[in-house]
């Protein structure tokens, strides 16, 4: 009985508790939708509808010449809501469709494709992404015009999603100077040095979540629109970065170097014309572009000869020395205090003249002249250091320019050793963009200009900031000490270090250096070797510097490794500017020729009178043949026609390597040639017949 009891009074608590309970949910639950109601409605609608940012396009950058670099390019993901269109079009277009989306992906069948809208239609499913692959703008057109899709966002359901795209149309062409920007906002070069005006202004719209965590864009009247980037107009030249580069590449592969650096600038303006930084790729064979050696930290060290430069402006401007003055440098080894200083030429270059001292680049020559008259003041001599802005950074427009080294006097790391070897480039570190504007200061007669890369932000027609040629020192040193280191400059390329780079069609002053590399607190047996210098000599258009790090082998000297490349890319510029190529070939003695006009011999009649025409040379012509020879009758030029006959070996002497190519290669003919310039002989006789895959051999000169 007491059992019965027991069980019954179990059974009536368990009844009341679940009473108990069930009340207090269902009280919950009244709260919840009557009083709570609105509150919760608000928290789901901010967890499936959100304003989102819509990216703005990204700015172009552009070549001074109005090349597009970087641009952004428009790609589209195309989505479906398969529950949009109504179900008559749906079912009279949805095998058409699949077909056509089959055809054109590509990657499954038709019936694969119609399978899947039909169950993400059945399902409910309102974001449907019917491939992965993004479309470009005219295949965009192309889908438009399908069945279903071409009902549009509200009639067929189709979103075509934007997706912008980095885009440069000469690849890797100043790849590390245009840079990039990834998704954390970090990056190099003018993508990200400029990126405050290329990202533009971020727009606003709102977007639904759905199932899978995507994210559906709405139409909503408070969407705000994207303010699209400022497009970036560089001062870079793509046909002379494209020489620099190639030039680069091939010395640096030639020498199996680890890295190398190339800068041209405008005297004038200081335009960079071209940057090119290329380094040995460590996993896999050949060099790619990954840091600015010539403007960053890892690329400041000691820069060795070149900075002779400045040693023999300290010395000249303080009337120091003469050019004619003479110093022994004795046998190629002198000792300061307890260390000794050595020439490159064993035996040394006993007793010669200043001069000599910087054609032959003599190390103890130098330090010598500099410890005699500065080694009592060591000051005096760096505030020309000072003075020419080498120690301090540039101010340049990409950001990660490197801040320059230079001891102090009566600091714990200044030796009686230091200035005569900072007086030969060691012991100092400076980047090579630092050691081009100096030299490029001496080009300009003095008149120092800040480098620049950037010269124009604009969005359309309008200029939101230019940027002008800003000077850093109006005159670094007076007009007769530059004229001298002018001279200087000269020599070493006529009669001295970079004697291997003359040439006869216009001169090229400059400087070699080399620097042994500091390894572990110790000078090693691997060099870092350079050459800068300008061009034409007499009257500099360019400046330009040359740096290849490490190369192999013997004569590794910045005279046999880095100014052969300068010449190249020297000889390739002035080739390709024809203000250079023609002042100085066909204006002579105040004429308008030179002459028997050897530089306009023969080629292209349209391009030679617009080269003449251009050039105030009196031309004329009375035919319509297109391609001619040239006479001079009166002072003036008469084009003879030159018939060009498929049928006969044409006359291709006096034309370039191009034309020459061009029209015998049209009749049939395989062409072998040998020097350079234009074409002085050839091996067939002009008129004979020709006979199918016949060789004809020409001699440039």
């Amino acid at each position: 009985m007491n059992i019965k009891r027991s069980i019954l009074f179990r059974v009536r608590i368990a009844f009341l508790l679940t009473t108990l309970i069930g009340g207090a949910i269902f009280y919950r639950i009244s709260t919840i939708q009557l009083v709570d109601g609105e509150k919760w409605q608000e928290i789901s609608e901010d967890i499936h509808l959100q304003y989102r940012p819509v990216k703005a396009t990204r700015g172009n950058i552009y070549s001074s010449g109005g090349n597009l670099l970087a641009t952004s390019l428009p790609f589209y993901r195309v989505v479906l809501d398969p529950s949009i269109a109504n179900d008559e079009k749906f079912r009279s277009g949805i095998d058409s469709l699949s077909v056509l989306l089959a055809g054109f992906y590509k990657d499954k069948s038709a019936t694969a494709y119609k399978r899947m809208i039909l169950d993400a239609k059945n399902s409910g499913k309102k974001y449907l992404i019917l491939n992965r692959k993004h479309i470009g703008y005219q295949e965009k057109l192309a889908l438009m015009k399908w069945p279903i899709l071409r009902d549009g966002r509200l009639g067929g359901g189709v979103i075509f999603e934007k997706v912008d795209q980095r885009y440069r149309p000469f690849k890797n062409l100043a790849g590390r100077t245009i840079g990039f920007l990834n998704e954390d906002q970090y990056g190099v070069g003018i993508e990200y040095s400029f990126n405050e005006y290329l990202q533009g202004q971020n727009g606003e719209a709102l977007f639904q979540k759905i199932a899978g965590g995507s994210w559906k864009p709405l139409h909503d009247a408070e969407d705000l629109k994207p303010e699209d980037g400022y497009d970036i107009t560089t001062t870079l030249d793509i046909n002379i970065q494209d020489v620099a580069e190639s030039a680069l590449l091939r010395q640096l592969m030639n020498k199996d170097a680890a890295f190398g650096s190339v800068i041209v600038m405008e005297v004038a303006t200081g335009h960079i014309k071209a940057l090119a930084n290329l380094e040995k790729n460590k996993n896999s064979y050949g060099y790619g572009e990954y840091y600015n050696y010539a403007v960053g930290e890892q690329g400041l060290t000691e820069p060795g000869s070149t900075f002779k430069l400045l040693s023999m402006m300290a010395l000249l401007e303080e009337g120091k020395i003469s050019l004619n003055d003479s110093i022994d440098t004795g046998n190629g080894v002198y000792k300061f205090y307890d260390r000794s200083m050595r020439d490159a030429k064993t035996g040394g270059f006993g007793k010669i003249t200043v001069r000599e001292v910087f054609e032959k680049s003599s190390n103890i020559g130098v330090s010598r002249l500099v410890n005699e008259h500065f080694g009592a003041a060591p000051s005096k001599y760096l505030q020309y250091a000072s003075k020419t802005g080498l120690d301090q950074p540039l101010g340049f427009q990409l950001k990660g320019e490197a801040v320059p080294f230079f001891k102090k006097p009566g600091t714990k790391t200044w030796y009686g050793t230091t200035l005569p070897w900072m007086s030969i480039g060691y012991e100092v570190k400076v980047t090579p963009l630092q050691t081009l504007t100096l030299y490029n200061a001496v080009a300009n007669n003095g008149r120092m200009v800040k480098p620049m890369i950037v010269q124009r932000i604009s969005r359309g027609n309008t200029v939101k900031e230019s940027f002008d040629t800003e000077v850093i020192n109006k005159q670094i040193a007076s007009k007769k000490t530059i004229q001298q280191l002018q001279s200087l400059l000269e020599g070493v390329v006529e009669n001295g270090t970079a004697r291997n780079i003359k040439n006869e069609n216009y001169k090229i002053a400059g400087k070699t250096g080399t620097a042994q590399k500091l390894v572990d607190g110790r000078y090693t047996q691997t060099y870092y070797t350079s050459f800068v210098g300008y061009f034409p000599a007499d009257n500099p258009k360019y400046s330009a510097i040359v740096i290849i790090d490490s190369p192999k082998g013997f004569q590794a000297y910045g005279g046999d490794i880095s100014a052969p490349v300068f010449k190249e890319i020297a000889d390739k510029i002035h080739a390709q500017d024809l203000k250079l190529d023609l002042q100085k070939k066909v204006v002579k003695n105040d004429q308008p020729y030179a002459g028997d006009l050897p530089y306009i011999q023969a080629g292209l009649t349209e391009e030679l009178q617009m080269l003449c025409n251009k050039f105030g040379i009196s031309n004329h012509y009375q035919e319509q043949e297109p391609w001619v020879k040239s006479r001079v009758s009166n002072k003036s030029i008469q084009w003879v026609s030159n018939k060009v006959d498929n049928q006969q070996v044409p006359d291709v002497t006096g034309m370039t390597l191009r034309d020459a190519l061009h029209i015998l290669e049209n009749a049939g003919l395989r062409v072998q040639y040998n020097g350079k310039g234009r074409v002085k002989n050839q091996s067939l006789a002009a008129g004979a017949a020709i006979s199918k895959d016949q060789i004809i051999k020409l001699i440039l000169g």
